[in-house]
């Protein structure tokens, strides 16, 4: 595999690192001992679909366990949110997450953890200075708050910094839907520190990649492609394949076995459009009034960002709608039972403002349930188009009524592009992933002691 530092510095060779490495590295090529993982704002013990709980949790948690099980130790600093919580937590063997006070335990909003920054930064470095010197390799941040402090906390120890965005303010800005908030300028102006000082940026896809050098003049050099990865135990089909797991998976949920069921999994904001999937079922019903009898619409996420604003805005619209009677509404759920319903579905609907990856989509794939996706940041990585699922331009509910009328029309089509959604899924995997990442920070640590030697 080609090094890192070999990439000539152009916007057209980003380093895409999407396959395993050809060797496991020896600590004389570098590899990190132990890493000091950020996750300011949300910790990885926070159930996903909760809160500010999502994708970068499940990420972190699945990064850190396979890092560790490659002898990469894991300590997860984030903040703590209750009084009752111990000052450590051990995650899985050789992962720990610390808790470190920061503000008020309760109350506060991401909005307000700006100003927070510093007495985290404090919490990590008092950690650190209990140990001997060089206990920490490296920093690897996650999300803007996290570099802030990854920043500082790399500089002080004389260590890289890999950070991975996860979402970037003004690509959110850029496709905002139309009743959300607007990222403030200050974490615009966070995002770019970070960028500029990060030894490492982790981008999940080759759009991620080209957004930074794009929107923020990130280094190519610097930039590095890994995807994300899916646990493939637990997201899988029923034992006896797609159509019996999913029978399965209906009677467990208390679901009927002949319904046209689209799903919505994630937190419920305007980011995230689950008011696109109700208005496309309106219109899909006032086209085939008969569907009422055997649809249903299972919403399963919580309240999130801009749609704590109105927590109960969804039930609402699906009223307004006249469809409160096919919709299901379900708060958020552990892992097993998410991977139920998605092999419950006959389809999952991701009509996103914005996606950096869109690790549900392919969680669901990886069940043998296809996805409507719009056409959005990694969206076209994670679905393919035609094959595991149907990609949507732009964010008209006519356009998802149309394609799911296509499931309505051929139920037995769900589960043919469900067996080649599996098939696709399988390509991403979470041990596949920590390996890249174990080349990126070895990468990384390499050319900090060449710089140190000259």
């Amino acid at each position: 595999m080609t090094r890192l530092e070999e990439f000539p510095r152009s916007r057209s060779h980003v380093n895409t690192l999407v396959g395993p490495p050809r060797s496991r590295p020896s600590r004389a090529c570098s590899r990190p001992r132990r890493v000091a993982m950020l996750s300011v704002h949300t910790s990885p013990l926070h159930q996903p679909g909760t809160g500010d709980a999502g994708g970068m949790n499940v990420y972190i948690v699945e990064l850190a366990k396979r890092l560790a099980a490659i002898d990469i130790e894991v300590e997860i600093f984030t903040r703590a949110t209750s009084a009752e919580l111990p000052p450590s937590v051990e995650l899985t063997p050789g992962v720990l997450v610390r808790h470190v006070a920061a503000g008020p335990y309760e109350g506060l909003a991401k909005e307000d953890l700006p100003a927070r920054l510093c007495a985290f930064t404090h919490g990590v470095t008092q950690v650190w200075a209990g140990h001997h010197p060089g206990h920490y390799d490296l920093v690897h941040s996650h999300y803007w708050l996290s570099g802030h402090v990854g920043r500082l906390a790399a500089e002080r120890w004389g260590v890289p910094l890999v950070h991975a965005m996860h979402t970037m303010a003004k690509v959110k800005n850029a496709e905002l839907a139309d009743d959300d908030t607007p990222e403030p300028a200050a974490r615009v102006l966070g995002e770019t520190h970070v960028v500029r000082a990060a030894d490492r940026l982790i981008a999940n896809t080759e759009k991620e990649a080209d957004d930074l050098l794009r929107h923020y003049d990130a280094d190519p050099g610097r930039v590095a492609v890994v995807h994300p990865g899916v646990d493939l135990e637990r997201f899988r089909p029923g034992a006896r394949g797609t159509e019996a797991g999913r029978a399965a998976a209906r009677s467990r949920l208390g679901l009927p076995q002949d319904a046209l069921i689209p799903l919505f999994v994630g937190r419920i904001q305007p980011l995230k459009a689950p008011d696109v999937l109700l208005r496309a079922v309106a219109r899909l019903l006032d086209e085939r009034p008969w569907l009422r009898e055997r649809i249903v619409v299972p919403v399963v996420g919580g309240p999130s960002g801009s749609g704590l604003a109105e927590p109960e805005g969804l039930q609402k619209l699906a009223a307004r709608l006249g469809i409160s009677d096919v919709v299901l509404f379900r708060p958020p759920v552990g892992q097993d039972q998410l991977a139920d319903w998605y092999r419950a579905a006959s389809v999952l609907v991701m009509p996103s403002y914005s996606e950096s990856f869109g690790l549900v989509a392919v969680e669901a794939q990886a069940c043998g349930t296809p996805v409507i996706a719009a056409e959005v940041g990694g969206l076209p990585v994670a679905v393919k188009d035609g094959v595991s699922g149907v990609l949507v331009p732009g964010h008209d509910p006519v356009d998802y009524a149309e394609a799911l009328s296509g499931f309505a029309d051929d139920p037995a089509g769900s589960s043919r592009m469900g067996e080649a959604a599996v098939q696709h899924a399988r390509s991403f995997g979470w041990d596949t992933a920590a390996a890249t990442t174990a080349n990126v920070y070895t990468a990384a640590l390499r050319e900090r002691r060449l710089r140190r030697i000259s």
